[in-house]
């Protein structure tokens, strides 16, 4: 699903030279679940922001969900992203004047799908979050932990083979935040590869993998990956850092 191979980021100003992210190597296979860990600074935003196709990299290799993605201009950066990527942020990032539904149908109408077709990705994403009788209520008259799901419902509704999660339950109590990992796990055993930055140890240990980044660099990964349901062949899915 993603693979990074030797890459760099370097931010370069007229007097400062910063490498966020050296000799960074990653494997990611389709269907797993990797939580990202590492301290602040540690280069865990620029992954994420690189491997979401927000930003460019300086060098080294990157496959998403087997294309190549070096030198690919910003139109076909964002076709690809629209295509392949869901995100979830830590600030929900909703609208406040929409109602539920056209929360989620905003993106939908970048990607310029007709009106059936949204209203039907509508339909089943908030269904799937367990807030198909809420879609026209607004972000305000929500829990925080309804807005993380609506949050996820807009990025399943474009049906992303890859969901990139920043701290998903950064902004919510235990509760809440079991709630939101209870839906990612059930999504990923549905199919979605799931990449989750996170800050929180317990919620690491609820993903197949670990990847710890410091300075810039993976220094450690788990070798196996866990079995959390009779129900998934977890055989084929496994993270290898070159």
């Amino acid at each position: 699903m993603l693979k990074m191979s030797h890459l760099s980021k370097v931010y370069r100003t007229h007097m400062v030279e910063t490498h966020a992210l050296r000799d960074f190597s990653i494997h990611v296979r389709d269907g797993e679940f990797v939580a990202v860990m590492g301290p602040s600074g540690s280069g865990k935003t620029t992954f994420l922001n690189i491997a979401g196709l927000l930003e460019e990299f300086s060098g080294g290799e990157f496959w998403l969900d087997g294309v190549d993605v070096r030198g690919m201009n910003d139109d076909a950066r964002s076709k690809l992203r629209n295509e392949k990527i869901g995100f979830i942020f830590q600030s929900f990032n909703l609208i406040p004047d929409l109602n539920l539904f056209d929360n989620v149908d905003v993106p939908l109408r970048y990607r310029r799908f007709n009106a059936a077709e949204r209203k039907k990705r509508i339909d089943e994403s908030l269904g799937r979050v367990g807030l198909a009788s809420r879609m026209k209520h607004y972000p305000s008259e929500l829990s925080g932990g309804q807005q993380q799901r609506v949050a996820i419902a807009r990025a399943l509704a474009g049906s992303p083979r890859l969901l990139m999660a920043d701290e998903p339950t950064g902004n919510l109590d235990s509760l809440m935040a079991r709630g939101v990992m209870e839906l990612l796990e059930e999504i990923n055993r549905q199919g979605t590869t799931i990449i989750m930055v996170t800050h929180d140890p317990e919620l690491a240990a609820r993903a197949q993998r670990n990847v710890h980044i410091i300075d810039g660099q993976v220094t450690d990964f788990d070798d196996e990956p866990k079995l959390r349901s009779p129900n998934r062949d977890d055989n084929t899915a496994a993270i290898a850092v070159a």
